[in-house]
């Protein structure tokens, strides 16, 4: 059974990194799952929290970064280093087939940290925001989704650690934007006394 999950999730990785490959991918994939190409959205959103909702603006951006920290440390330093896998570019059997479009790294491919991170941001914001802005869910799940198969793409992950990284990132997303509304219930319900 093990064997077939990992025989399929090889076969749905080589149909991204090598079927999907093209100049204008080569060129724009790379760049959307650098952390630093998002950096400017990342101040905008701070800015925006603070200016825009003040005290609580300041508690968003904290549980944002609470949000980050708690899915960082559940991907990288609990379920990494218990899991173990190898990533498909440095797999001595496998990484002949995989197109390596970035720097490898040394660390561990299950679950993948940029999923787990960016859907976890993701849904926090979601849990925030969908009501108050009609675009909120869509915007974030397409943001997450990008970066996340493009780590797939330039080879440094197998679709099934996008996946489950995805859905830990989700659960934990779901999690902070729970006590968030628990912290500031009159944030979603300014009816309620302040």
């Amino acid at each position: 059974m093990i064997d077939q999950i990992v025989h399929i999730d090889q076969e749905i990785f080589l149909a991204i990194n090598q079927g999907l490959s093209n100049p204008v991918f080569d060129w724009l994939l790379p760049i959307l799952r650098n952390p630093y190409t998002w950096a400017p959205l990342y101040l905008f959103l701070v800015i925006f929290f603070i200016k825009t909702y003040g005290k609580t603006g300041i508690l968003i951006v904290v549980m944002t970064l609470a949000t980050f920290g708690a899915s960082d440390a559940v991907s990288s330093h609990l379920i990494k280093k218990s899991v173990k896998r190898v990533r498909p570019c440095n797999d001595i059997v496998f990484k002949e087939e995989v197109n390596i479009r970035v720097r490898c790294g040394s660390g561990f491919s299950f679950t993948s940290s940029h999923a787990t991170n960016h859907f976890a941001l993701a849904f926090f914001w979601i849990a925030l925001f969908r009501r108050k802005w009609k675009h909120a869910m869509w915007l974030c799940i397409t943001w997450a989704t990008l970066i996340s198969v493009s780590q797939i793409y330039v080879g440094v992950h197998y679709p099934f650690d996008i996946l489950c990284g995805a859905i830990l990132g989700i659960l934990i997303g779901m999690a902070t934007g729970y006590i968030f509304k628990k912290l500031k219930p009159e944030f979603f319900n300014p009816v309620i006394a302040k």
